[in-house]
């Protein structure tokens, strides 16, 4: 998950860099949404990690 919000981070510096201002952005908040989904899964994963085991 993180790997693609790399990924959308990548190509939203080269869309700004090349001006395509629309897709940069797009490309932003794309990574952006991926970057916390992926936050709160492994948050919620490394909380269920650690539960005793009943």
């Amino acid at each position: 998950m993180l790997g693609w919000a790399a990924t959308f981070l990548v190509i939203a510096i080269v869309a700004g860099v090349l001006g395509m201002s629309g897709v940069a952005g797009m490309s932003m908040q794309i990574a952006w949404v991926l970057f916390v989904v992926g936050l709160v899964i492994a948050v919620v994963l490394f909380v269920l990690g650690r539960r005793p085991q009943v």
